[in-house]
């Protein structure tokens, strides 16, 4: 079954153009591990209502952390948005950003594990969207380094069990070769 990653920067297209991988009229599970729309921030309320609004009326919409449960148990197309965002709550859930890498970095990797063996075991084609760390500004304090060290640790396990790779550049998808 096909897996897709589909990476870029922020206001990529990266979204918008995963959303068009899945068959609109068909059922499917909108997955998601973010935040809900916020009255104390207009902007993140304005982007999860510009999300909500394009999706077609056959999708689901499940917000959960536990993105490998709602792979496992979707029986139609799945696409995750977004994997930065769920680094950001797992975080956020386990009080992270102070802590020691030794009191969270078991956890952030049976998490990814989980994650990875779900999509190679889902019987469904999955759609995953992520944000690309590696061209990005990374903030010089200790929570932006650890971010971005993980999300990156992350798309690279996720990136190795995909059938496919997009990097999503000025709205325009490339896509990347197979690794080896």
């Amino acid at each position: 079954m096909a897996r897709v990653l589909v990476t870029g920067g922020v206001r990529s297209g990266k979204s918008r153009y995963a959303e068009e991988l899945v068959d609109p009229a068909a059922p499917a599970l909108y997955l998601t591990p973010g935040y809900p729309a916020d009255s104390a921030d207009p902007e993140w309320a304005s982007r999860v209502a510009a999300h909500q609004l394009r999706r077609p009326t056959t999708w689901r919409t499940l917000e959960t952390l536990d993105l490998a449960g709602g792979i496992a148990g979707a029986g139609v197309p799945v696409l995750v948005d977004c994997l930065g965002v769920w680094v950001t709550r797992l975080f956020d859930s386990w009080e992270a950003w102070e802590a020691p890498a030794e009191q969270w970095r078991d956890r952030f990797d049976a998490e990814v594990a989980g994650l990875t063996a779900a999509l190679s075991a889902s019987p469904v084609p999955v759609v995953v969207v992520t944000n690309e760390v590696g061209w990005g500004v990374v903030s010089p304090y200790r929570s932006g380094r650890m971010f971005a060290d993980q999300l990156g640790r992350l798309n690279q396990a996720v990136a190795g069990v995909c059938d496919e790779v997009i990097l999503m550049v000025s709205g325009r998808p490339l896509r990347l070769p197979a690794a080896d």
